[in-house]
């Protein structure tokens, strides 16, 4: 592994754990294996650290979702698929996603990172209200009434079920909050 892509991995575990602004370029390094000094050849500065992190976990939350659309046919299984990787991302709440993490210590990062941050909220709600337009048409989805409300509203339940499971450091508030969101999605059928 370069050392480039250990300092994201390194940095992201740090921010989905205690937030981007609980650790430092000298944790980094510790971790890492490295100077201090080093850090600062692939990122000048913590901004274009936080820019590098956003801009890797669009791209792979954007492979994320097409692997979702490939490996799933109806909307509701998108959804499910679409749940599960949220409730992946809390190692049983002991972490948050990085996006969730971010958007909560958003007033650390310069405008470059917030555009991303909010392009990947915007892009994350498009593929949802696709998703709900499917499950619409095919049944799969109750109650669509205005799939783009839908999708923001799925966006926003499960950033903040997220934070409720990680300041309780149980997955069991996120499954709760989530109950009646799944609850809309036709039974999976067995094969």
């Amino acid at each position: 592994m370069d050392t480039r892509t250990a300092l994201l991995d390194s940095a992201e575990r740090a921010a989905r754990q205690r937030g981007f602004d609980a650790f430092s370029y000298a944790d980094l390094a510790r971790d890492v294996g490295i100077r201090k000094a080093s850090i600062h050849h692939h990122f000048p500065v913590k901004a274009d650290l936080a820019f590098g992190l956003i801009e890797r976990y669009a791209a792979r939350f954007s492979e994320t979702l097409a692997t979702i659309d490939r490996d799933h046919r109806t909307g509701a299984g998108k959804l499910r698929a679409y749940h599960q990787a949220y409730r992946d991302a809390l190692a049983n709440g002991t972490q948050v996603c990085l996006c969730v993490s971010m958007s909560a210590g958003r007033d650390s990062f310069a405008a470059p990172v917030l555009d991303q941050l909010n392009l990947f909220h915007e892009d994350s709600a498009a593929w949802l209200a696709q998703v709900f337009e499917q499950g619409a048409a095919d049944g799969s989805i109750s109650h669509v009434q205005d799939a783009a409300a839908d999708a923001h509203a799925t966006l926003a339940l499960m950033e903040g079920a997220q934070l409720v499971a990680r300041a309780a450091k149980s997955i069991s508030p996120f499954d709760t909050a989530t109950a009646s969101f799944l609850a809309r999605l036709t039974p999976v059928r067995p094969n």
